[in-house]
């Protein structure tokens, strides 16, 4: 418990001098102390001791978490959050041993961006995600329901003429955040044209199956011209990570300091080489301490000098999954 204790205490302190030696740290003993990526390791005939940088560490599949029980150490589960996925799909488990250190995490990693959760009222506008079991988003939006402390502040299914209410009556103190799901939004667009200026609206991707794929680019004009904002704000998450990347506009996600994106090649999965335009996204998440910290998704990216990092969608043949239908 030492060592857990010791890898929670660096996500206080992680920072751009200090990633990559904290990273290297955790590398070496989630190589020793998880079997599924001891193994993994194993496999591919690397030796934790002579991985000497980010670009040499090997990234677990994601798949993995479809398969086998991803686990660091000995501990019991507090809670297992589960992928959507589609209708009949083998989904991602992921386990964690205290929920609220995720809660907590996520808490941090929200404020640091967008300021305190108590200045606010948070609306959750997640039909699909709320009719289901095992959501870390969901369980994200209820912790942030409940610590912004306002009465008005809760989840909606369809009851759009309810959430407006909400939003009128919010007092001028308050900053409003909408937490939605891609095709929740666009209902709500079309249901009432209402105007949101003021509001932060925030899209957590997610068609499900429910309405036509579009780019990122079309969903965003669609939303800005109809709640009259000047962007639409994007949360890049999943359900084996732990922490979140925010985007304050146009699908340019900054991540916190505790995560990190890195590209490989699309043919050479091990090769993370710098300098590529865009590639498969590859995730160093210091937060999932108890599981793996280097997760290799099926996403493709494109990396900016900035810093920042763009969703483009899925690549090829790999799995649908149920929270990301959104390409582009």
């Amino acid at each position: 418990m030492s060592n857990f204790k010791s890898f929670e205490a660096d996500l206080q302190y992680v920072n751009e001098q200090n990633f990559e030696e904290i990273a290297l740290r955790l590398f070496c003993w989630q190589a020793a102390h998880n079997p599924v990526y001891r193994d993994f390791v194993a496999a591919l005939g690397v030796n934790p001791s002579r991985v000497t940088s980010l670009a040499r560490i090997p990234f677990l599949p994601i798949s993995f978490f479809k398969t086998h029980f991803v686990a660091s150490g000995q501990w019991l589960p507090d809670m297992i959050f589960t992928s959507s996925g589609t209708s009949g799909a083998n989904t991602s488990r992921h386990a964690v041993p205290r929920l609220d250190f995720y809660l907590q995490h996520a808490t941090a990693i929200f404020e640091g961006f967008y300021g305190k959760l108590t200045d606010y009222v948070v609306l959750a506008l997640l039909p699909g995600y709320l009719e289901r079991q095992g959501s870390s988003l969901v369980a994200m939006a209820d912790h942030f329901i409940k610590a912004s402390g306002s009465p008005l502040s809760g989840f909606f299914l369809h009851q759009h003429r309810d959430l407006l209410t909400c939003v009128q009556q919010a007092p001028a103190s308050k900053k409003i955040l909408l937490l939605g799901v891609s095709f929740a939004l666009l209902h709500l667009a079309e249901d009432l044209h209402p105007n949101l200026n003021g509001c932060v609206v925030m899209e957590t991707g997610g068609m499900k199956g429910r309405r036509k794929e579009m780019t990122r680019e079309e969903l965003h004009a669609i939303l800005t011209q109809t709640f009259a904002v000047p962007a639409i704000h994007s949360e890049y998450g999943m359900t084996e990570l732990l922490s979140q990347a925010y985007s304050w506009g146009a699908g340019l996600f900054q991540c916190p300091p505790a995560m990190r994106v890195l590209l490989r090649d699309l043919n050479d999965p091990f090769d993370l080489a710098p300098g590529r335009p865009t590639g498969g996204i590859n995730v160093i998440d210091l937060a999932n301490i108890y599981s793996c910290a280097f997760v290799e998704t099926q996403d493709l990216g494109r990396l900016h000098k900035s810093g920042h990092f763009e969703v483009l969608g899925r690549i090829d043949n790999a799995d649908i999954r149920g929270c990301n239908l959104l390409v582009g």
